[in-house]
């Protein structure tokens, strides 16, 4: 099965990823050079195929290659930098 690919849109302030014609998606704020994500979706009927945790990889490397730091509000993207160490400087302390 080929991979989905991941949008980023800028102006709706969220990453989407449609599988199987269920859109998940990864959702966040700007301010002050901070991106603050808020929230993650995937639909149950997707569930359990790592498609949350490639968007919120993306996410993070997109607020890298911004030069942003990063305030994760949602409990999903705490989750994955806490097992994903390489994001943990990105996060506002």
């Amino acid at each position: 099965m080929p991979t989905a690919m991941i949008t980023h849109d800028p102006a709706g302030h969220r990453f989407t990823l449609e599988q199987d014609g269920h859109l998940a998606f990864v959702e966040y704020r700007l301010a002050d050079q901070q991106m603050i994500i808020t929230h993650t979706q995937v639909p149950e009927a997707v569930a359990g195929q790592g498609i949350a945790a490639r968007l919120n990889e993306q996410a993070l490397e997109h607020a890298r290659q911004s030069g942003l730091t990063v305030v994760p509000v949602c409990s999903y993207t705490q989750s994955y930098i806490r097992r994903h160490p390489q994001y943990q400087d990105l996060v506002v302390r």
